[in-house]
């Protein structure tokens, strides 16, 4: 029998049966201690969580692992979206986000329209992997009239409004931010396996395009503060840049490929998104934009 004891420090329960912890980070694998930390109950009380680093976790079925969303988050994320001037505060993760950018190959600012975060579920403990915030030249708003007066309930369920979003051959941004140190193949796998089902006949530029993509990121250590930016100019180009100084200077890559832009796009604002939070958030700003 396990008692639990309310102590100053976390508290350590082995597994006998096994000498690591699976888990899955879509499919991706890393490796574990024999154990899980639980932390101290007062702590839970207050919320606040000790987790070790997502690098020392590894994969087995018999674990659960998933995408988790938080309506009273993604609400507090939404209207995190207003903010201050010059910068607001994603509330999960406590990570800023600038209001208005301006990035590597765009022809002019982009403004945020909401911010999220990702999440997985191992076992009841949440692990925020990044935040992550949505970027637009405002002049995308001029082509949304059909949506003007909606709830943001309507406009998230609306799966034509993302597609009209996508279509604009005009520049929008994914801003994601780490908050937790990952090696880039984790993370790249990760994206992979959301991105290629959504892919069903891959094309010899779709390949090469996911090639290219996973070269960015094959070898190389992402530091918590990463940020990492995936800009589309228009639905067949897309620009990476990948900065661990703030703001990137430079791009890293150019992925041209209808196929791979736009199911990127479907991973994080299509009917399944990897970041539940932060369509609702997206979805909350682009309401109140269109009033």
């Amino acid at each position: 029998m396990v008692g639990i004891v309310a102590t100053s420090k976390p508290i350590w329960l082995p597994f006998p049966s096994s000498p690591t912890i699976p888990i899955s980070l879509n499919s991706d694998s890393i490796t574990c201690c024999p154990g899980i930390c639980l932390p101290n109950p007062r702590s839970v009380l207050h919320k606040t969580h000790s987790f070790p680093p997502l690098s020392t976790f590894s994969a087995q079925k018999d674990y659960f692992f998933r995408t988790h969303f938080s309506p009273k988050a993604a609400a507090a994320a939404s209207s995190s979206s207003v903010g201050s001037p010059e910068s607001t505060e994603e509330p999960a993760t406590n990570v800023k986000f600038q209001t208005i950018l301006s990035l590597p190959g765009c022809s002019s600012p982009l403004s945020l329209l909401g911010t999220g975060y990702r999440e997985k579920v191992f076992a009841i403990i949440g692990v925020k992997v990044y935040a992550a915030g949505l970027y637009t030249n405002q002049s995308i708003l001029s082509g949304l009239d059909a949506w003007k007066g909606q709830s943001s309930q309507v406009i998230q369920e609306d799966s034509s409004l993302f597609n009209t979003i996508f279509q604009a051959r005009l520049e929008k941004a994914l801003q994601i931010v780490l908050v937790r140190d990952l090696d880039g193949k984790t993370f790249w796998d990760a994206l992979d396996d959301a991105i290629s089902p959504r892919i069903k006949s891959p094309t010899p530029v779709d390949e090469s395009a996911l090639s290219t993509f996973r070269s960015i990121f094959q070898g190389r250590p992402l530091k918590k503060g990463t940020f990492i930016f995936l800009t589309w100019l228009d639905p067949t180009k897309m620009l990476v840049s990948v900065s661990s100084g703030g703001l990137p200077s430079a791009v890293d890559a150019t992925i041209e490929s209808m196929n791979v832009t736009s199911a990127l796009f479907d991973v994080f604002f299509g009917s399944d998104p990897v970041s539940p939070s932060l369509k609702a958030a997206v979805s909350s700003g682009l309401a109140t934009m269109l009033k």
